[in-house]
């Protein structure tokens, strides 16, 4: 076996989707010694986009990634959300603007393939060190972190950053329990053509199976995600592409026009998870290592990118104060930095999704009067839109529009 030591800042990173690229170059930003390990994955069909809210923006803007994806992204306007459900209780159509919060755009959308080709090049660029095979095993002691790969070869650093997905290596070598939950539902995901403009328009309507969200893509084209139980799923997948496209266009009340659907489509059975602790054991959490969320309000890839910028700001701290980047200290610090967030929106994102999936009418009574209240009342209206966009508590250095930063 060959042996690779780290200096003392030196962070391996196991998983290479978009959480890890990102988390690579924002370490490798605030002055660490990042190196990725996982192999090489090609994503060129996977239909599944992602939007982008403005503080994951402003971050890929600076860590020179923006600039590669721009022309490939579609900005996101208006949020708009429908009640479809049937109930005896209709909530009232809700539509916010981002000029409404001061923001020329909630964020973009783009496809995940797309993104991840950009972060890769930025990796590049960067001259982060990636290692193209799996982690076997991982070792933990009070020194290093060790990850043993397929090839025989190991690989040592300072602290390990598991974002190798729900099934984590890095999570279960650090003894970290995790709380999961099976929803009744799956996601059936495409991209499709459309005859109408949508007018920078995300609308998500709000169906007795859970949400049915059409988000822009450049042109006159958007991303379908569409959460239904899973013989419904069986149903959609084996649908020709005409009369799938035609199921869009009658679940959406053709407010796109014509639709055509494009080749590709994704199944994703939906759950949560959530891991009692962050870190622990010279190892921390990101990405869908450190939550899993059903698809609502484009919080799942926002968080994980999220987790990459506060683990950069802990371990850039930890460095100036000449702390050990492994020790208990910093790993204290990562998770409290993510513990509020994660827990928050996960606990709103279940909340609202039950509420679709329940037939009583008291929750749907209260669905209704939330949606009212948003509606209807300015500061609860422009608060929710904020609060959707970033979290109330401070965000991470590298996401902070500078302009409040300097107010």
């Amino acid at each position: 076996m060959a042996s690779a030591t780290q200096s003392d800042r030196g962070v391996i990173i196991v998983g290479a989707g978009p959480a890890g690229l990102f988390a690579a170059l924002a370490l490798k930003h605030a002055g660490l010694a990042p190196t990725l390990v996982a192999p090489r994955m090609d994503g060129s069909g996977d239909p599944r986009s992602s939007a982008l809210l403005g503080g994951s923006v402003r971050a890929l803007e600076r860590l020179g990634v923006w600039a590669r994806v721009a022309e490939k992204a579609a900005p996101l306007r208006l949020m708009r959300l429908v009640d479809d459900t049937g109930g005896l209780v209709r909530a009232p159509l809700f539509e916010g603007r981002s000029e409404e919060i001061g923001l020329d755009a909630f964020g973009y959308n783009l496809l995940n393939r797309d993104l991840n080709e950009g972060l890769r090049d930025a990796v590049a660029a960067a001259a982060i060190p990636v290692i193209e095979d799996k982690a076997v095993d991982v070792s933990l002691d009070a020194d290093a972190a060790t990850a043993t790969l397929a090839s025989g070869r190991t690989i040592t650093a300072t602290l390990i950053a598991g974002a190798d997905g729900r099934a984590s290596l890095v999570r279960a070598a650090a003894g970290i329990d995790a709380v999961a939950t099976r929803y009744p539902q799956t996601a059936v995901t495409a991209n499709f053509q459309h005859s109408r403009p949508h007018d920078d328009a995300s609308t998500e309507f709000h169906t007795p199976t859970g949400p049915f969200t059409l988000v822009p893509l450049p042109g006159n084209r958007s991303s379908l995600v569409c959460v239904v139980t899973p013989a419904d799923a069986d149903r959609l997948l084996a649908m020709d592409d005409a009369t799938f496209s035609h199921e869009i266009e009658r679940r959406s009340q053709a407010i796109l026009g014509k639709v055509t659907v494009e080749p590709g489509r994704g199944r994703f059975d939906l759950s949560a998870m959530t891991p009692r602790s962050f870190a622990g054991r010279r190892a921390v959490l990101i990405g869908e290592a450190a939550h899993v969320v059903p698809p609502i309000g484009a919080q799942g890839l926002n968080l994980g990118l999220r987790d990459g910028a506060a683990l950069a700001d802990c371990l850039s701290d930890a460095v100036a104060a000449s702390a050990d980047i492994g020790g208990p200290e910093a790993l204290a610090a990562y998770d409290r930095a993510r513990r509020a967030d994660i827990v928050s929106r996960t606990f709103a994102i279940d909340t609202l999704n039950r509420s679709l999936l329940s037939p009583l009418l008291p929750v749907q009574a209260l669905r209704g009067a939330g949606l009212w209240l948003m509606d209807r009342i300015g500061p609860v209206r422009r608060a929710f839109m904020r609060e959707g966009l970033a979290p109330a508590m401070a965000e991470p250095r590298l996401m902070r529009d500078e302009v409040a930063d300097a107010a």
